[in-house]
């Protein structure tokens, strides 16, 4: 019998609420930072892992992109669908599971953002797995940006309070955090309303990484030069330096 993960009924019946959380604001000027890193070449194809509701797939295919949208919930996919139709727009949205993609060498570019899928797997080497299938969908030359929890955070700051704040501006609701030091994961109870109003209570859990161990995963991939930075919403950008008070680091990683 198959138990579905957190992840998994987390976005079962969550995607108009999804687009209404304060951390999924940014799409603007995440975009925005994402056309500088492309050169904006609209030539490029792109591959949004962990893409929701689409948000920056739509935003890049308004702005000229080719975007291909995976993601593991075909609920948040029929949003996506749904929203790129509303606007006349022709994007492929496609279900799959980031660990085992069916992509060889076919995109120019690769971004998974708002932890878009990794870190939020059971384990370190399922994580891994999205990063090498991600790596292998790419062309060599290609660039991979993505965005994941910054582990120098935790050390510093109190995760509950930092979520606490956050839900002064959004639905979600985060309580009874503890952050276990020996796999550098936080454990928590997610508390929400999905999109038929029901209140759903989950048991989660997210993988923090440092940038050592971020650099070293990348390295064993071929990545180099590898790049990273603080990740503010909807404000990404070179000149911000990765410090122990950024919730989420920014990762660019170039495959030769």
């Amino acid at each position: 019998m198959n138990t579905k993960q957190w992840y998994e009924s987390l976005f079962q019946n969550y995607g108009r609420t999804y687009d209404k959380e304060c951390f999924t604001q940014g799409t603007i000027g995440e975009c925005d930072f994402l056309e500088k890193e492309f050169q904006f070449d609209k030539s490029l194809r792109i591959l949004d892992i962990g893409c929701g509701t689409g948000r920056h797939a739509i935003e890049l295919t308004k702005r000229g992109y080719s975007v291909t949208g995976i993601d593991l919930s075909e609920s948040q996919l029929s949003r996506a669908r749904e929203k790129a139709a509303e606007q006349n727009l022709r994007i492929e949205f496609q279900r799959h599971d980031a660990r085992n993609l069916p992509f060889k060498a076919e995109f120019d570019a690769a971004i998974m953002l708002c932890e878009g899928g990794f870190p939020l797997m059971e384990t370190d080497e399922m994580n891994f797995a999205i990063l090498k299938n991600v790596t292998r969908s790419l062309k060599d030359g290609g660039t991979f940006i993505f965005t994941t929890l910054n582990g120098l955070f935790p050390l510093f700051h109190s995760v509950e309070a930092f979520c606490a704040a956050a839900k002064q501006e959004g639905n979600a609701a985060y309580k009874n955090n503890t952050f276990d030091l020996m796999t550098f994961r936080d454990f928590n109870i997610t508390e929400f309303e999905d999109d038929s109003g029901n209140k759903i209570t989950l048991a989660c859990n997210e993988r923090y990484y440092v940038p050592s161990e971020i650099t070293w995963l990348l390295k064993t991939l071929g990545y180099d030069p590898i790049e990273l930075f603080g990740a503010k919403l909807g404000a990404y950008s070179r000149e911000d330096p990765l410090t122990p008070d950024d919730f989420e680091m920014l990762v660019i990683g170039h495959k030769p």
